[in-house]
């Protein structure tokens, strides 16, 4: 869906410079000469780098929307985490990096989020609050 580059706010994914992107941070600017901007801090979903970019009213941006599938963790095996979706029953390994830090805390039959963009796994939300 294409939005007005002043209609981005933090949380948005978009498509921009051949990545997607999650606005961080917006913040609207009207200087006393000139049209106004939006200034946004944009992360990038993929590597993490981060990006400031001005966007005019006037520019357009392809805004994502991620599919979110639940899932239960299954085992971890070297450097991959198995997770299997709860509604197909398949299985999805994802490379333990992609987690972070948050991988200590999954355990075996943990329901979990799985976001992904065209079968693309980006990211894996874990429960609020974990017993350990």
């Amino acid at each position: 869906m294409k939005i007005n580059g002043n209609e981005i706010r933090p949380g948005n994914v978009i498509q921009h410079k051949n990545g997607l992107w999650v606005a961080v941070k917006t913040q609207a600017v009207k200087p006393g000469k000139g049209p106004a901007y939006a200034q946004v801090e944009l992360k990038n979903l993929i590597d993490g780098s981060k990006l400031n970019e001005r966007f005019r009213s006037s520019e357009t941006v392809e805004r994502v929307r991620l599919e979110q599938r639940p899932a239960q963790f299954l085992f971890a095996e070297d450097n991959l985490l198995t997770f299997m979706d709860n509604e197909t029953y398949e299985q999805t390994q994802i490379d333990k990096d992609l987690i972070g830090e948050n991988a200590v805390f999954l355990q075996d039959g943990m329901e979990v989020q799985i976001e992904s963009y065209e079968g693309e796994p980006l990211s894996v939300q874990l429960p609020e609050t974990v017993v350990l």
